[in-house]
């Protein structure tokens, strides 16, 4: 009976696995459309979106089954309980890409305001917090996941320098750049969000290891 609880659990990190690499390549192929101007590009991430939503249905069933079934308890059910957050936190980070992509068809044949710098930065942050953040859960890595909480405030402050040069140097000198402008400030926005729902993750890893909650307590990643 255990030797086949380790067998599914291995397996449920495996999905996991998959489902972060689609949701990573969803958020890379959005700001790649935006760069390129790639209107099939940012189609394809719209359409990616229903495949992750049945990964992630797959995901929820397969946890609520090795809850009935096996009935874990301490780490093992931390695990579990843990695995249907980073889940839900998935899906939603893919619905962003989606937010991202959307909003990249709506300006993909008008002309950039300017070179991008701050969002294809933002970009890859979001990529890498994503990114570690499951490995932290997989690996039970609480060093890997106090890095991503960490990181947050530096999408934050890019996020902002973002807003501040769309809104100041742009559309309060012109107001014509407003259509051009505002789909840019929300995919920073909707970049920003993906860090906070990777953090959400980081710090419900450190739950599930050290079942220490970490959650609006900064002081507590020391």
């Amino acid at each position: 009976m255990q030797r086949h609880f380790d067998e599914e659990l291995k397996s449920l990190n495996a999905q996991i696995l998959k489902m972060g690499a689609m949701t990573e390549e969803a958020i890379m192929d959005s700001v790649k459309a935006l760069k390129q101007q790639d209107k099939e590009m940012a189609s394809k991430v719209v359409n990616s979106d229903k495949r992750i939503d049945m990964m992630e249905l797959e995901i929820e069933e397969r946890c609520l089954e090795m809850l009935a079934l096996y009935q874990p308890a301490a780490i093992d059910l931390r695990f579990i309980t843990t695995a249907l957050k980073l889940n839900n936190e998935l899906e939603r980070i893919a619905d962003l890409a989606v937010d991202v992509a959307q909003r990249v068809l709506e300006i993909v044949d008008k002309p950039l305001l300017k070179p991008l710098v701050d969002i294809p930065k933002l970009c890859v942050i979001a990529q890498n917090m994503v990114r570690q953040s499951i490995d932290a859960f997989v690996n039970r890595d609480i060093e890997l996941a106090r890095k991503v909480v960490l990181s947050d405030s530096e999408a934050d402050k890019l996020k902002s320098l973002v807003q501040n040069e769309l809104v100041n140097d742009f559309m309060a000198k012109d107001g014509s750049t407003a259509p051009r402008a505002v789909p840019l400030l929300l995919i920073a926005r909707h970049l920003e969000r993906i860090c906070d729902h990777a953090t959400n993750i980081a710090e419900d890893v450190i739950y599930m290891v050290q079942a220490k909650v970490v959650k609006h307590h900064p002081e507590k990643l020391q």
